[in-house]
């Protein structure tokens, strides 16, 4: 079972500090929907490998021993983080399985829901750690809803 994630950035969940108790509750609630999700390590994830939702997703799978597939939807999409920020993501990408680049490089905003519609295709469950609110998150809940996927809401 292919397992994809979205969810918001730090910013919406209480800042950029993991060490919070929010990031801990919205850690322990991935947790809790992921354990029927996972018979026999037959999963495998999907994460966009942005700040916040999908590098946590990213660090439970290596955590756990779960597979996972990075979608990024650019290369460089790390560079303007700080650099304790990039490395953390540099780090986290010598775990995936595979690296997956989306879009051709530099930024552009269609290509993190290019990103996102990618990892959608791909999955069959998609974990959206989501308070409802416009956005990027919205988007690909959306994209999530049109494609028939069964999405699992995470209110963070």
């Amino acid at each position: 079972m292919n397992i994809a994630f979205t969810g918001h950035r730090p910013h919406k969940l209480g800042g950029y500090d993991d060490t919070t108790n929010k990031c801990a509750d919205i850690k322990t609630s991935i947790l809790d929907v992921l354990q029927p999700l996972c018979p026999r390590n037959k999963a495998k994830f999907i994460v966009g490998m942005a700040l916040g939702v999908d590098i946590w997703a990213a660090e439970i799978a290596i955590a756990k021993s779960v597979p996972f597939d990075a979608y990024i939807p650019f290369r460089g999409q790390e560079s303007k983080w700080p650099e304790h920020s990039q490395a953390r993501y540099r780090d986290i990408l010598q775990h995936a399985d595979t690296v997956k680049y989306v879009c051709d490089d530099g930024y552009a905003a269609w290509k993190l829901q290019r990103r996102n519609e990618a990892m959608v295709n791909a999955c069959d469950v998609l974990i959206a750690v989501w308070d409802g609110t416009s956005g990027g998150t919205a988007n690909c809940v959306r994209y999530a809803e049109k494609k028939r996927k069964n999405i699992i809401h995470i209110q963070p």
